[in-house]
Formats: C-alpha cells, sequence, structure tokens
C-alpha cells in the first residue's frame, strides 16, 4: 500500500508552510531521509527529508501552495508492497464515480480528470479541458489550471490602466503578518536624534589596514550595537517585552541584537546573541556570516528568534529618517539613517563632521518618553565618544 507522507511538525508553533519547490518527481526513486521537498515557513526555508525509500508515485501538492501542517504532500510507492485497487463509493444505485476521477464529457473535453465543479465552470465558459494540462493529483484539471489557461486569472484592468497582481507569499507574506500584529499590538512612538560620529569615522579609517588582514568587514554597526548593548544597561525597560497573557512586562537580563538585512527575498532579522560578551571584531564577524547565510536562505528559524533589541540600517540605501516599526515582542526599535556631511558647532566653532540621523521608535506602554529620550542621548554619547565603549566595557 503507498505511504502517503504528511507535511510534518515543524516546531515553533508553525502551522501552515508555503511549498517552495518540489526535489523529486513523479516516477523517480529515492532513498530514505533524502530531501524530497523546500517549504518556506517564517522566513526560513527548509528541507524536508523523506522518511522512507521507494517510488514517488503521486505529487499531491503545487509548488506555491500553502500547506497546512499534517496535510498530505506525496505519496511514496514501498518496494515489494503492491498497491490495492481503489475502493470505489456505493451509494443506493450503485457505485458511484469519485470525484477527483470524473471525466469530461465530449462537449468540454473527452478522457480528462476534473473535478465535478472544474467541468461545470468548463461548460459555463464553453472550454474544452482536453487541450489544458492538469497540475493537480494525477494529472487532474484545477480550477486554476482551467482560469489561467482561458486568460481569466490574468489582473484586470482597473477603471484607470492595467494593474498587476502578485500573490502575496513568502517572506514577504511573513512580513506583512509581523508588522500588521506589531501595530496591532503596540502603543508606538518615535524620536529622533543625531550624533556627530567624525571621531569614530576617524577611528574606523585608522583601523581599516588591521581589520582587512585579520579579512574582517568592520563596518560602523559594530559599534552601534555595542552603543545600544551599553545603553541599554541604564535603560532595561527598552530591552523588554510585554507578556499580554499575565499582564506583565518582562525585563530581558540578557541581551539579543536583532538585525535587520535585505535580501532579494525581503527582510529578514538575524539574531546576534549575547552582544556583551563579544567585542566589536567578534560582532563583525557574525554580522558577516549571519548576513551571507540570510541572503543565502540557509539561515535557520533559531537564528532569527530570541531577540531583545533590534537594529534597522535604512541609511545604508541612501534613507536619512524613518519611523522604524518594532519587532514585536520587542519593546523597541533603532533606526540608522544615512551618514552626511554637515556644518556642525564644535567649541564655538563651525566645522565640517560626520553626522549620523538616528530614530528610535518604542512601546509607550512599557516606558516613557523621557525613558526613551535619555537612553537616545546615551547612545549618542557613546558614538560621539567611542573611547567611552572601551572605559565601560567589562
Amino acid at each position: 500500500m503507498p505511504f502517503e507522507f504528511k507535511l510534518p511538525d515543524l516546531g515553533e508553533g508553525i502551522t501552515e508552510a508555503e511549498l517552495r519547490r518540489w526535489l523529486v518527481k513523479e516516477g523517480d526513486l529515492i532513498a530514505e531521509h533524502q530531501g524530497i521537498a523546500e517549504v518556506e515557513t517564517d522566513k526560513a526555508v527548509v528541507e524536508i527529508p523523506s522518511p522512507k525509500a521507494g517510488r514517488i508515485e503521486h505529487l499531491l501538492r503545487r509548488e506555491g501552495e500553502l500547506v497546512p501542517v499534517g496535510a498530505a504532500l506525496l505519496t511514496i510507492g514501498i518496494e515489494g508492497e503492491e498497491a490495492p485497487p481503489r475502493p470505489r463509493s456505493v451509494g443506493i444505485v450503485g457505485e458511484l464515480p469519485e470525484a477527483e476521477e470524473v471525466r469530461v464529457g465530449p462537449e468540454v473535453g473527452k478522457g480528462v480528470l476534473a473535478t465535478p465543479a472544474v467541468r461545470a465552470l468548463a461548460r459555463e465558459m464553453g472550454v474544452d479541458l482536453s487541450g489544458i494540462a492538469g497540475s493537480g493529483p494525477r494529472g487532474s484539471i484545477t480550477r486554476e489550471d482551467l482560469l489561467t489557461s482561458t486568460g481569466a486569472a490574468s489582473s484586470p484592468p482597473d477603471i484607470y490602466g492595467p494593474v498587476e497582481r502578485i500573490p502575496l507569499r513568502g517572506v514577504r507574506r511573513t512580513i506583512a503578518r509581523n508588522l500588521v500584529a506589531s501595530q496591532r499590538q503596540t502603543a508606538f512612538v518615535t524620536g529622533m536624534e543625531e550624533a556627530d560620529i567624525t571621531e569614530l569615522w576617524q577611528l574606523r579609517v585608522r583601523e581599516t589596514g588591521e581589520t582587512h588582514e585579520r579579512g574582517i568587514h568592520l563596518t560602523f554597526l559594530p559599534f552601534i550595537i555595542k552603543a545600544v548593548q551599553h545603553a541599554l544597561l541604564e535603560h532595561p525597560y527598552l530591552n523588554a517585552s510585554i507578556d499580554d497573557t499575565a499582564n506583565e512586562i518582562v525585563l530581558k537580563k540578557y541581551c539579543n541584537m536583532g538585525i535587520a538585512v535585505d535580501t532579494p527575498d525581503g527582510l529578514m532579522v538575524p539574531v546576534l546573541r549575547d552582544v556583551a560578551r563579544k567585542s566589536v571584531l567578534e560582532l563583525a564577524e557574525e554580522l558577516d556570516r549571519l548576513g551571507e547565510r540570510a541572503r543565502a536562505r540557509t539561515i535557520t528559524l533559531d537564528e532569527m528568534r530570541g531577540s531583545t533589541f533590534t537594529i534597522t540600517n535604512y541609511g545604508h540605501f541612501g534613507g536619512t529618517y524613518a519611523t522604524p516599526i518594532i519587532n514585536y515582542p520587542d519593546a523597541a526599535i533603532l533606526g540608522c539613517g544615512r551618514i552626511a556631511e554637515r556644518p556642525w558647532v564644535v567649541s564655538g566653532a563651525i566645522l565640517i563632521r560626520k553626522i549620523l540621523h538616528l530614530s528610535l521608535t518604542f512601546d509607550h506602554r512599557v516606558t516613557d518618553g523621557v525613558d526613551a529620550a535619555r537612553f537616545l542621548r546615551k547612545v549618542v554619547r557613546y558614538l560621539e565618544d567611542p573611547g567611552l565603549l572601551f572605559l565601560e566595557s567589562v
């Protein structure tokens, strides 16, 4: 009897996954533990292995389809086992045809597998199904196959002109869901500041040769991470979350920094753990590693969870100011704009300085504007005088 393989429990409370692509096709011989499909879940791509060896009989799902956990993905014929004849449905007037095996009459296609609903729609549209390739189970024609073949599934123009409709799937679907949850469940407020990072800029330039020799790409982000980590020690309510069930504020006694990374598939947020125990150079190395894994879609779910605070660097792409959305359930997120040369008053003289624009969005349920403003000024102080980071490091 064929083995019906169902989408397994992927952990972390995941209830569904998108079938990104099949790694096998019908008729393939596969080994036990061989990868059979890639599924996308909560920003990560996971390869699903087969629990048994055998021959792929039927692929029951289409690429791009959302599959609930526990739903059948495919059937595998096990060597030495013969599939019994399929039982027929029986009614009071005798045997009834199975729904997926109903064959369309000659007026809309002869010898074609289709469901009664698809058959009725084809008859209504006057379409012959015999010329349509089916993508459903056993090659049956689905409603989507019918609409696509006739052009009915293409994007209709609105009253002003043509449009294109793109399915909200994959990473973009996850981003949309998470951002809506954040906006719905937090009382968000954004404050802004400017930091004169001329000394930090000079420090980075001085150490470029040393870091290159060690194979490290040193950006400003590791310094910003350390500045935030130190400031959070004095402002713990920004390194927190709310337990809505228990109606409690949860102050985190550790510091895990979520870093927003732009990828071809959308924004991902890898997490650097225990940043208080890592040097600037160690953070730089880990940033490179996690960034590469995120862009290659090889990053794991665990590597994107457990943040206590998040940083997003839209300045890398030319942005100046923004109101970043909190990476729920974190209580705050710091946005870093582009570094620009500006006239700046230094000891009574007007000089050209390197100015970094900062935006802090925080959950007003957790803390107040005074605390957030003081935290932001503390971050600015560390960035303007990077020597303090070394003096106060443990």
